[in-house]
């Protein structure tokens, strides 16, 4: 803060780095400047790792130390507890990406492409028209399903070449390896995501090399 300066206010970097110091999370994954003990009975060091506490709250952590987040991390079965049923039915809801499919419905006036959009026309002023569908417009350049899908886990464009996605890949890989993060593979399935993504787009032939 200046002098000069009417308002009192302190914009400096110095000033703003200290205010972000609260929660910082190191290369290894720990929360340095966490308060809390490791929550594993009879542990004395500090909390500085957190682990989600189950499948259904991954938003409620466990707190631990090095080594008792790995020894957690290790036993971590995301389907503990789920049935036979429960777990055939996520893996069906997998292969689609989570969006299950709907049966096609009946062609009619409630299929008109200005009800879709959410147009109301009980003057029949639209005629013909109503029956028109304006269809989408295409963005980028035609991908089949499977290399368009992985280009948005890779968090890539369409126009990008092979060695220019290649050095994305490599970035989220890092990011989200275990051993960057402390043993912690709460991104293990995220992980996976990417390496199949690039399986797709490593073979291609619409990428130039």
């Amino acid at each position: 803060m200046t002098k000069d300066d009417p308002f009192g206010f302190d914009i400096s970097a110095a000033s703003d780095k200290k205010k972000r110091t609260k929660g910082k999370r190191g290369m290894s994954g720990a929360f340095e400047t966490s308060t809390r003990a490791c929550d594993q009975r009879g542990c004395t060091q500090a909390g500085q790792y957190r682990a989600p506490k189950s499948p259904d709250t991954l938003d409620d952590y466990f707190w631990f130390c090095r080594d008792h987040v790995r020894e957690y991390n290790l036993k971590w079965n995301f389907f503990h507890g789920a049935t036979e049923e429960e777990f055939e039915k996520f893996i069906d809801k997998d292969r689609v990406w989570g969006r299950e499919t709907k049966p096609f419905g009946k062609r009619g006036s409630e299929d008109r492409a200005w009800q879709r959009l959410g147009v109301e026309d009980p003057m029949e002023i639209l005629g013909a028209n109503a029956t028109l569908n304006p269809g989408r417009v295409a963005i980028g350049r035609k991908l089949p399903p499977t290399e368009r899908r992985a280009l948005e886990i890779l968090e890539a464009k369409d126009n990008w070449t092979k060695p220019e996605i290649r050095k994305q890949y490599k970035s989220l890989v890092k990011d989200l390896h275990p051993d960057m993060n402390g043993g912690d593979r709460s991104d293990e399935d995220r992980l996976q995501e990417v390496v199949w993504a690039w399986d797709q787009i490593k073979d291609s032939r619409n990428f130039r090399d």
